[in-house]
């Protein structure tokens, strides 16, 4: 998490992604896994969520970078964070484990698990424990929203886990 914000703050003030730090634990740097960062507002208010559901790069220290810049400035839902806000921002790693196709939504846990719901090309996602989400049918229609995939479509549905550090 420290990795994230180090990032975010390096890139709103400076435009540019730093390098990864030589002290950096070694673990981000030999795992790679698929990553969400999560900034939220000064009262709790989603303020910017951006994330990859299996390994776009090479390792885990360069996922956190790209996730967490993008989540700072290229979620579409919000303006840029600017540096007068940096202060204020909080924020959310989400390490997460490799999806698993479920059989039957009895499999699901709102809680414990994140989903992803897929129709063709089309695919949403929605992690676990958000607040507000307290059903099985509450998450996979809001993944389902997310990913415009209507109700009467086949869809094949995912389950995993995260590792979340605040």
């Amino acid at each position: 998490m420290r990795w994230a914000i180090d990032v975010i703050e390096s890139y709103v003030k400076n435009g540019k992604a730093p390098e990864i730090p030589e002290d950096i634990p070694h673990q981000l740097l030999e795992l790679s896994a698929g990553v969400f960062v999560t900034l939220h507002g000064p009262n709790g208010e989603l303020r910017g969520c951006i994330g990859t559901f299996m390994p776009a790069k090479d390792n885990l220290a360069l996922e956190i970078r790209d996730n967490a810049i993008a989540a700072a400035t290229k979620d579409p839902r919000f303006n840029a964070v600017t540096p007068g806000e940096l202060e204020d921002i909080t924020v959310n790693v989400d390490v997460l484990t490799s999806p698993v196709e479920v059989d039957t939504i009895d499999e699901l846990d709102p809680r414990r698990y994140g989903v992803i719901v897929q129709s063709g090309f089309k695919r949403g996602l929605l992690l676990p424990d958000i607040e507000g989400v307290d059903t099985v049918e509450q998450q996979l229609n809001i993944a389902k929203r997310k990913a415009s995939i209507f109700d009467d479509e086949p869809v094949k549905i995912f389950k995993f886990e995260v590792n979340r550090y605040r």
